[in-house]
């Protein structure tokens, strides 16, 4: 049967990669994000549905409800990325400030509104994804620190939605290659460490993570909840 699913900051790389692997399994895609040009690109190629809405602003996100189906059974929360990639340079106080609360709008406060946005309409039994990354465990300054707290406000949001049967569980890549991440300025020197560091030997894809996420959304994965789980070839373990 097919499902209604919702992923965020859809238009490239992971997000991307995620919309293609529902769409090709019959579902019916909803894509948002900040740009229309790459969003309308990924409609015409899968013929998922491409809505321009910033995360950030709660005002955006109640005009998107009008736009989404009544029940939701997937919510992939991917909006985000290292913002301080994009920063100014200056280094006062106030730009620290800025800069700061720039990647915990990214990357924690869009997933946060979204669901609360949401969560009249996710289906019983459905589930919930937020992309995390690796950095919440190896630091990353202000990125680091908000897919951390992604991680941790993700439990009690999964004791919240359990009741119904909606999971909630974070995906955390490690380095994934082919992706607008690093905004070109990755050295190839720093990507060979990267690839180093892992135990397969290579960088991680985008269809990587659009697969651990569809299992996590299958109904193989109806008793994992509150879990935080590493791709990421082994750069960082777990036990």
């Amino acid at each position: 049967m097919a499902r209604d699913i919702l992923v965020t900051g859809g238009g490239t790389g992971i997000g991307r990669a995620v919309a293609r692997h529902f769409a090709r399994q019959g579902d019916r895609v909803t894509v948002t994000g900040r740009r229309l040009g790459p969003l309308k690109e990924l409609a015409d190629e899968t013929g998922a549905r491409a809505l321009v809405c910033d995360h950030t602003e709660p005002d955006q996100l109640t005009r998107l409800l009008g736009e989404l189906p009544e029940g939701i059974d997937v919510l992939v929360n991917n909006a985000g990325g290292n913002t301080g990639f994009d920063a100014d340079g200056r280094t006062d106080l106030a730009a620290y400030a800025r800069d700061f609360r720039a990647n915990l709008d990214a990357n924690l406060i869009t997933a946060a509104l979204t669901t609360k946005a949401l969560e009249d309409r996710l289906a019983e039994g459905g589930a919930v994804v937020h992309i995390g990354s690796i950095a919440a465990d190896q630091g990353a300054g202000s990125y680091g620190a908000a897919k951390a707290g992604l991680a941790t406000w993700n439990i009690s949001l999964s004791q919240e939605l359990g009741p119904r049967g909606v999971t909630a569980n974070v995906v955390a890549p490690g380095y994934i290659a082919d992706t607008e991440f690093f905004r070109d300025k990755l050295t190839a020197e720093r990507r060979d460490q990267l690839v180093a560091a892992t135990a397969t030997g290579r960088a991680g894809t985008p269809d990587d993570i659009a697969a651990t996420v569809a299992f996590l959304a299958s109904p193989a994965a109806r008793h994992i909840t509150g879990q935080v789980l590493h791709v990421n070839g082994g750069a960082h373990t777990t036990r």
